[in-house]
């Protein structure tokens, strides 16, 4: 029985190009970055060749990337640093942040070591901008906005520039987990208002435990890790020189096709949408998922009844794999915190299905045809 791999958003198959660029150095290029002999110098030259090629992809100098061990390293990174190096004292985010954002700010607030405010969501889920520009307006102490580029659960983009001039205007230090939309979209950062942005490279097929934290050039922070004078004295820890490899190549692929990838993986998110809306009643979609969105993230709201509470399970034996909300609650029993803040019905239950370039339209009738049948 063929299995259907419908959650692209926790993590996606590695391409096997990927594979075969990070081989040499699982095999005989083991030497150490740190070691001056030849060995130690051909992992020290593919880390820095990574580090440009992944700067030049999204428009930044190579001393601005750091890698890191994904997203979740690299959010709390850069949090963390805002507050004991920069001086914020004020932290404005919205309640349908990732965890890796979200409790890593509420840690900071149980501490007292700032001060947090939520910004309002409009109806659709997006960001209210009016209500941005009046907590920033009305905040004393320095400040830092932590928004997401897009939301993992329902697929709702932010408008970088926008929020980052905001920022600008009211001097306040901007960062974004783009870890959704970093190999997705093209990301410009020399022209982009952000002062830290961060990507995990399982999101675009390559290897997972490899991320990259970029820090605008105007900037100085101090390491999150302390130890030996890797990173440029920014992270500490023999360098994972594979995993950067491979996040490397993975971003180069993900950047050489984009344009025909995201049309193609758009067309499955239409048409998923059209078939349920067509063969299933009373289910709903939430987010803009028409509008601002991932081209790759549909989130679907069914009734509640005996037959949906246990849809999930009853897909995963049809060997379909979708999610309840990010994956990284899955296994939670509390349901989805960016459901509840957008979409608060108890009587619906609600269902995440994201693709990817190697998913097609007869993957979807498939699904469509299961999800009739066990309704």
């Amino acid at each position: 029985m063929k299995r259907i791999y419908f959650d692209n958003a926790a993590t996606t198959a590695i391409d096997p190009a990927v594979v075969e660029a990070m081989l040499p150095y699982l095999t005989e290029k083991f030497g150490n970055p740190s070691s001056i002999y030849s060995y130690g110098r051909e992992t020290r030259i593919a880390i820095e060749s990574a580090r440009k090629s992944v700067a030049k992809l999204v428009n930044a100098h190579p001393a601005e990337i750091f890698f890191t061990s994904g997203g979740t390293e690299s959010n709390n990174t850069a949090i963390i640093a805002s507050v004991r190096d920069l001086g914020c004292k004020h932290i404005i985010t919205s309640p349908i942040e990732h965890h890796g954002v979200s409790h890593v700010i509420e840690y900071l607030d149980n501490q007292d070591l700032v001060k947090v405010s939520y910004v309002k969501l409009l109806p659709n889920g997006h960001v209210d901008i009016e209500n941005l520009e009046d907590l920033l307006a009305a905040s004393e102490e320095k400040t830092l906005v932590s928004l997401m580029h897009a939301n993992n659960e329902i697929g709702n983009m932010l408008d970088l520039h926008e929020v980052g001039n905001l920022c600008k205007l009211y001097n306040a230090f901007f960062h974004s987990d783009t870890v959704q939309t970093l190999g997705h979209f093209p990301i410009d950062l020399r022209n982009t208002p952000v002062h830290f942005v961060t990507g995990a490279s399982h999101k675009f097929h390559g290897p997972k435990g490899v991320g990259i934290l970029y820090i605008n050039e105007n900037i100085r922070i101090k390491p999150f890790m302390h130890g030996g004078s890797q990173e440029r004295n920014m992270r500490a820890g023999t360098e994972n020189v594979y995993g950067i490899v491979g996040f490397s190549k993975a971003l180069e692929l993900s950047m050489a096709d984009y344009e025909n990838d995201s049309a193609y993986t758009g067309t499955l998110k239409y048409y998923m949408l059209e078939q349920l809306k067509k063969e299933i009643p009373n289910i709903g979609f939430n987010g803009d998922c028409l509008g601002r969105s991932l081209y790759t993230v549909l989130s679907v709201s069914f009734p509640k009844s005996e037959k949906t509470e246990m849809l999930l399970f009853n897909l995963d034996i049809q060997n379909i794999c979708a999610s309840g909300g990010s994956a990284c609650t899955s296994g939670a029993e509390q349901g989805s915190h960016v459901i509840r803040a957008v979409n608060n019905n108890p009587n619906q239950i609600t269902v995440r299905f994201s693709f990817c370039k190697h998913n097609t339209k007869d993957e979807v009738d498939e699904v469509v045809a299961k999800l009739k049948e066990l309704l």
